[in-house]
C-alpha cells in the first residue's frame, strides 16, 4: 500500500521560511517523481515543483529562487525547503507521486497516481 505522509506546515510570517517533508512508503521510491502542489481557499491545485527520479527539479515561476526541492533515498522522503515565504503562498500543500509521469506533463496534477493528505501552510503578512 503507498502512503505519503506530508508534514512542516504552520504559521509564519511575511518573509519567514519553513521545510516541508514528504515521507514515502510502499513503493520503490528512487523510480518515481514526486510533486509539490498547492491549493488556496476557492482556486484550484496547482503546481508549485517536481523532483524527477534523477534529481532534476522544476519550479513555478513564482516560486523560483526561494523554493527548493531534494530527495533523500534512502529516507524515502522528499523536501520543499521554502524561503521569503509570502501570503500569496498560503495554501494546503499536497506531495504527489508518480513513476510514468513524462516531463511535459509534470505540472498537470491529474498525471499523478498517489497523493497525501496535505499540510497547511499560513504566511501571515
Amino acid at each position: 500500500q503507498v502512503q505519503l505522509v506530508e508534514s512542516g506546515g504552520g504559521l509564519v510570517q511575511d518573509g519567514g521560511s519553513l521545510r516541508l517533508s514528504c515521507a514515502a512508503s510502499g513503493l520503490t521510491f528512487s523510480s518515481y517523481t514526486v510533486g509539490w502542489f498547492r491549493q488556496a481557499p476557492g482556486k484550484e491545485r496547482e503546481f508549485v515543483t517536481a523532483i524527477r527520479y534523477n534529481g532534476y527539479t522544476y519550479y513555478r515561476d513564482s516560486v523560483k529562487g526561494r523554493f527548493t526541492a531534494s530527495r533523500d533515498s534512502a529516507k524515502k522522503t522528499v523536501y520543499l525547503q521554502m524561503n521569503s515565504l509570502e501570503p500569496e503562498d498560503t495554501a494546503v500543500y499536497y506531495c504527489a507521486a508518480d513513476r510514468n509521469v513524462i516531463l511535459s506533463a509534470l505540472r498537470d496534477p491529474n498525471q499523478y497516481d498517489f497523493w497525501g493528505q496535505g499540510t497547511q501552510v499560513t504566511v501571515s503578512s
